[in-house]
């Protein structure tokens, strides 16, 4: 099936990565399989994620399907491009029709983004885990994917401007080895499983960031028990209640 517009975009990010001269460092594209279904399971920490998770998949010459929640699929821009790209829009308040398509993707062969988080860390570490990906896998019968970025939420991420003048930042992106989601274990207990890989992912991602803090005014991007100033997940859910209340 021809890829009218996914492959353009991927073109387009390229150029705007060199022109960025972003230093991009991928290890284990290797473990993301090159034929058949898979869910691809990443943390969440930018705006600019997906694009990131499917740029490591792409060595094995694989094209990754993300679920996205609705509204960006509203946008006037990133809209058109989102449905030509063939991702999937979730509706939070009834997710079923998501999960639905998901499943007929993953059968049919596709790799299916999906961020267990669902919503960016403003904390910058692993929040809990949704069951869905796991579900996913094991209806499917196919592999978990786990992987880990870091360096993507000084771009843009949550609460802060995004900033494109960046130029030579480093990203660095890890991808584990498959996970099985076997359909006689609890969905629970494997994402349980898949979370502790991840968490092991972005360990072995931020120790290998090139970079730290330039000074005091730097560490907003580091999390609170590195020696950064984000939120602590404490301090984040305290102030998400604060906002619905």
């Amino acid at each position: 099936m021809a890829e009218l517009v996914y492959r353009p975009v991927i073109g387009a990010a390229k150029t705007l990565f060199k022109a960025w001269d972003l230093k991009i460092d991928c290890k284990g594209s290797e473990n993301i399989p090159r034929s058949g279904g898979a869910v691809l399971v990443s943390n969440h920490i930018s705006y600019l994620d997906f694009i990131f998770d499917g740029l490591a998949a792409l060595p094995q010459k694989r094209l990754v399907r993300f679920m996205a929640k609705e509204s960006v699929f509203r946008h006037k821009i990133s809209g058109p491009l989102m449905r030509g790209m063939k991702h999937i829009p979730v509706d939070r308040a009834s997710g079923e029709a998501a999960y639905a398509h998901a499943l007929d993707s993953l059968r049919s062969g596709e790799i299916i983004g999906v961020f267990p988080e669902a919503t960016i860390s403003q904390s910058f570490t692993l929040k809990t885990f949704k069951t869905g990906a796991a579900r996913l896998a094991q209806e499917a019968g196919v592999p978990l994917i786990p992987m880990a970025l870091w360096g993507t939420q000084r771009l843009w991420t949550k609460g802060h401007p995004r900033n494109f003048k960046r130029s030579h930042l480093p990203i660095t992106i890890r991808v584990g080895e498959p996970i099985e989601a076997p359909k006689d274990q609890y969905a629970g207990a494997i994402t349980r499983r898949l979370r502790e890989r991840c968490q092991e992912l972005l360990e072995a991602a931020q120790r290998a960031y090139p970079v730290r803090p330039k000074g005091p005014d730097d560490t907003w991007w580091m999390p609170a028990h590195l020696g950064g100033t984000a939120p602590t997940p404490a301090e984040v859910k305290a102030a998400e209640a604060a906002e619905a209340g």
